[in-house]
């Protein structure tokens, strides 16, 4: 892991309040990853690693939040290829 910087933000309580159960800190680190994510600018597992989430869990809070993948076809065709090897390292196990 990167080495962090530590940010303090003032927030009004009644919009603290509004992020509750979960910890306004871990709300914003959450909200702070999606964003960086959505404008391309972070990778999907670096934003889940701002955020402190798992992968599945990052992918989970960007489905309920209508947030769409930064997926395109030069990354399928990468993925495509690296399960292709993956299968053939197994066939010839």
């Amino acid at each position: 892991m990167s080495k962090q910087v530590e940010v303090k933000v003032k927030v009004p309580s009644d919009v603290a309040a509004l992020v509750r159960p979960r910890k306004l800190e871990d709300e914003l680190r959450l909200l702070v990853a999606l964003e960086l994510y959505r404008e391309g600018r972070v990778s999907l597992g670096k934003a889940a690693e701002v955020a402190g989430l798992s992968l599945r869990e990052f992918l989970y809070e960007l489905r309920v939040r209508g947030i769409p993948l930064n997926y395109d076809l030069e990354e399928l065709e990468e993925d495509l290829k690296v399960v292709k090897e993956l299968m053939s390292k197994k066939e010839g196990d």
